[in-house]
């Protein structure tokens, strides 16, 4: 299933560049020529740090992806897009982020946007020296993470977020079937939101509900999955354990299936060998969420003891979330020691580096 041993990769997110921060409050005294500039120097500042890192997979850092018309939710037709906060003050959480409410039948008829995220990292990875020797990774995310910002409304027939989640389904398997066609051969279905509700939900009825929406996908390009317990403003939302999704996860149709570990103290490890008898196993190997930058040593030991569980061929290793949350000076000494532990390891027991 792999292109090397050991594989590096990210999740999606990158944190913006300072001046992408500014210019991101401020859009509507830029005119779309900038706009384009903007954003093609932010995935360019994005990308560069990634292939200086190293990695053997690399994303745009969802660079685009801004709280305006750019987000995903801009591009969905029925919503109502002025929402409040319902709690402004105090220390920030998940609460903190305002819902949209359904005022119509929902559509996208632009798609969400993520083929032309894909294609804008397409055009300027091929003029990027060393660039061709990555994947080019897109990240979508899947119809109950999607839900969740969503207010039902049963008048339209949105009785519940399942409901809702029933709706969003086709449109995200579009973008996906989309996103094959404009030559993606890397994408993944992130859904936080199963693994953050799993204790308290059917498991069951994630696995049925990620199945259907990579059904038309799977086979055709290699689907990734990405697992977390929340990390708006580095902030976890669901207990932290694994077990409440296993072994039903373990039936995800997917080529790769991440789970965050390193914030967690490498926790419930051992439930490395049943995901890699399944599909390839992508370790969380770094914390996101600490200021703690692991060195190359403290990478190398991680990924031996991963190497206990699961083999080589097997694992991948990210950090255990996307990076957007993480100042951009951690991000890139995260990234590149992660890279340099791995190295290290294939180099001791004699495994190609890519």
């Amino acid at each position: 299933m792999q292109s090397c041993p050991l594989r590096t990769s990210v999740i999606g997110s990158y944190p913006f560049p300072g001046w992408l921060e500014l210019a991101s409050q401020q859009l509507d005294r830029f005119g779309p020529d900038d706009l384009t500039e903007l954003q093609d120097d932010a995935v360019i500042c994005a990308l560069h740090d990634q292939l200086e890192a190293g990695l053997d997979v690399v994303t745009d850092g969802e660079q685009t992806r801004l709280d305006f018309n750019l987000s995903f939710y801009g591009f969905i037709a029925g919503i109502d897009l002025e929402s409040a906060p319902p709690r402004r003050f105090g220390p920030p959480a998940h609460d903190q982020r305002g819902k949209h409410r359904v005022i119509a039948p929902l559509a996208a008829p632009r798609g969400l946007g993520a083929v032309e995220e894909f294609k804008r990292l397409q055009r300027l990875a091929a003029a990027v020296s060393g660039a061709g020797r990555v994947t080019l990774k897109a990240s979508v995310p899947g119809p109950y993470t999607l839900s969740g910002r969503l207010v039902p409304n049963p008048d339209l027939g949105y009785p519940d977020r399942w409901a809702l989640t029933e709706a969003l389904l086709p449109i995200v398997r579009a973008e996906l079937e989309a996103l094959v066609a404009a030559g993606c051969r890397e994408v993944s279905v992130d859904e936080p939101s199963m693994s953050c509700y799993a204790h308290r939900e059917s498991p069951r009825r994630f696995v049925d509900i990620f199945n259907r929406t990579v059904e038309t996908v799977a086979g055709r390009v290699r689907v990734c999955t990405h697992l977390c317990f929340g990390n708006y403003k580095a902030r976890a939302v669901g207990p932290r354990q694994l077990a409440p999704m296993f072994p039903a996860f373990l039936d995800f149709k997917c080529d790769e299936l991440h789970v965050e570990m390193a914030s967690r103290e490498f926790a419930e490890i051992e439930l490395l060998a049943p995901i890699a008898r399944r599909c390839d196993a992508a370790v969380g190997i770094v914390d996101v969420k600490s200021y703690y930058v692991e060195t190359p040593e403290d990478i190398a030991r991680r990924v031996k003891r991963c190497l206990e569980f699961a083999p080589a061929e097997r694992l991948v290793f990210a950090p255990d979330c996307g990076l957007s949350q993480t100042a951009r000076w951690a991000a890139r000494r995260k990234l590149a020691n992660l890279v340099a532990g791995v190295k290290q390891v294939r180099r001791e027991r004699g495994l190609p580096n890519a």
